[in-house]
């Protein structure tokens, strides 16, 4: 058992509090709110005093691949174990971030997650979408190799996996399936950081997103589909995905057919913005392509926030190293980036927090809100992220991390 008092209490959804008590019994909160309603202090239960205490953050759109580059042609060039030891790193820069869930749709997750759940490395709660799922020449396809090599090689790495037509597609998710995926993503459109395509071009077809849709929804998951297109957006939508990914072409028409069908939105700012900062770090193919649509993109989120889209957090972040860009432990950036481009810091702390869960459909957890039997995934900063949401970038300010009532940083941990 553990106290938190605090004077500010963010409980994620809902209204702050002000002079706050979170008591984590276990693995779950036992209270959550106004420290003049809660039960009395206990004699030798630790007590943390905090500036603000609030939900652990999520991030829904990370990529545990431990790569030191953008350019992702470099995947094939390095040992599997290398990058799995470098993604052990990542996993506590995320926690040192503040972040404690992770929806990792595509890379090692799949296998972290296992190595987490066992106590042998700290990490966030990974809920991991296992490969990539892309058409031959798509987003997930690596244009620069021989396609023989690709398929090869994605077949023993797991990160990326090509499929073509119904079937194949419906064989594609079963595999993911197989190894446990919590979430499935594809990718529905072009994309920034592979070499040939267009974003702006749908790529699955609608019979084979409903495919994969369908086949995931037996198995009670849903699916994250990578858009930057609005035809493969619309098409997406049709087919019943969950989360729209980047969502860079969004007009009114996308923005009324997400509420309708209560699709999320996870914009990914961060990579955007991470990209025109360091424009020497990226292959010439992309930063054209990032270039293209950066203003796009960035009036694409505003336009959903207006009219009424639901968002979350997520950054695409994917590397290794704090001496580079987007990477692990930086994720704290996209609630400014969400600020920045039209939510308030509230709104951008739900959906950093409690609408996390919600990218997972009946996969999601009790998670991302302090709340009474919600998981004690909880975080205590030095400031008020409400007085300035930048507060949230910078690790330093974290002063303590719990990950199901177990303190990962600060508190003794």
């Amino acid at each position: 058992m553990h106290r938190i008092e605090a004077d500010l209490l963010i409980p994620g959804k809902g209204d702050p509090v002000r002079d706050g008590v979170v008591i984590l019994d276990g693995p779950r909160i036992g209270y959550a709110g106004p420290a003049a309603s809660a039960p009395p202090a206990v004699p030798g239960v630790p007590v943390s005093r905090a500036v603000t205490v609030m939900p652990g953050l999520w991030d829904c759109h990370g990529h545990f691949l431990g790569t030191r580059s953008f350019d992702l042609g470099q995947l094939v060039l390095e040992p599997l174990a290398l990058r799995g030891a470098r993604s052990a790193r990542d996993l506590r820069a995320a926690l040192d971030a503040g972040i404690t869930s992770v929806r990792e749709v595509g890379g090692l997750g799949v296998d972290l997650a296992r190595a987490v759940a066992e106590g042998v490395l700290d990490g966030p709660s990974i809920y991991a979408a296992g490969a990539i799922l892309s058409t031959t020449g798509g987003h997930g396809d690596l244009h620069s190799y021989p396609l023989e090599w690709m398929v090869s090689w994605a077949g023993h790495a797991g990160t990326m996996r090509l499929a073509d037509g119904p079937d194949d597609c419906a064989r594609a998710v079963r595999e993911q399936l197989r190894r446990n995926a919590k979430v499935i993503k594809v990718c529905a459109s072009g994309g920034v950081l592979s070499e040939v395509d267009d974003p702006i071009h749908q790529q699955f077809t609608l019979a084979e997103l409903q495919a994969m849709v369908e086949v995931a929804g037996l198995a009670d998951r849903v699916v994250a589909a990578h858009c930057h297109g609005k035809p493969g957006i619309m098409a997406a939508l049709q087919a019943g995905v969950r989360t729209i990914e980047h969502g860079t072409y969004l007009d009114d028409e996308c923005c009324d057919a997400m509420r309708e069908t209560g699709a999320i939105l996870v914009p990914t700012r961060t990579i955007v913005e991470d990209i025109l900062a360091n424009k020497d770090d990226v292959p010439d193919y992309a930063l054209v392509k990032l270039e293209t649509i950066a203003d796009i993109h960035a009036q694409a989120v505003t336009r959903a926030h207006e009219r009424g889209v639901t968002i979350a957090m997520g950054t695409d972040i994917g590397l290794t190293g704090p001496d580079l860009p987007n990477s692990w432990g930086q994720n704290g950036s996209e609630p400014r980036y969400l600020v920045k481009l039209g939510l308030t810091p509230l709104e951008a702390i739900e959906a950093s927090t409690a609408t996390g869960p919600l990218t997972l459909g009946p996969q999601a957890p009790l998670s991302g809100q302090l709340a009474e039997g919600y998981d004690a995934d909880v975080i205590t900063l030095d400031a008020d992220p409400l007085a300035g949401i930048g507060v949230l970038a910078d690790p330093d300010h974290v002063t303590g991390v719990w990950t199901r009532g177990r303190a990962v940083k600060g508190a003794a941990a």
